[in-house]
């Protein structure tokens, strides 16, 4: 389950009606507790790098990344998790998504934004033990 304050939703979904019609990009810091429960405390805007197919594609710069997880560390908050848009296409993670997801048990949060206004937002576990079987489970989202 992935639990998080309303302020730091609303600023994810915020982020993607800012950047309609191109995809946005950011992670999600807090804790996960031994129950696997993740808590959101901060959200980190990223810039999105992909230029070929920013409409429906994104890619976080890796020294970006490792400065956000820096930063993080520094207030005692760890990545749980990444969150992105889908302008104009389900809150649903594509093949794609599946193929460049790399952090095993953080949740992946996608918001579809339709004709500029955020309006359905779903998270996703990434399950498994290494890339040759993870794979999405579908994740309770409790905002508070």
């Amino acid at each position: 389950m992935l639990n998080i304050r309303r302020k730091e939703y609303e600023a994810l979904r915020q982020h993607g009606e800012e950047t309609y019609p191109h995809e946005c990009c950011g992670v999600l810091l807090g804790q996960m507790d031994e129950d696997g429960v993740r808590t959101v405390t901060s959200v980190a805007r990223a810039g999105n790098t992909r230029t070929d197919s920013a409409h429906n594609r994104y890619n976080i710069d890796p020294k970006e990344l490792v400065r956000i997880q820096r930063e993080g560390r520094e207030r005692g908050e760890d990545i749980i998790g990444f969150y992105h848009s889908h302008p104009d296409h389900p809150a649903q993670w594509s093949k794609t998504d599946l193929e460049e997801a790399h952090w095993i048990g953080c949740s992946y949060v996608i918001t579809r934004v339709a004709a500029g206004k955020a309006d359905v937002t779903n998270s996703f576990e990434l399950t498994g033990t290494d890339e040759a079987d993870k794979a999405f489970a579908d994740e309770k989202v409790e905002v508070e």
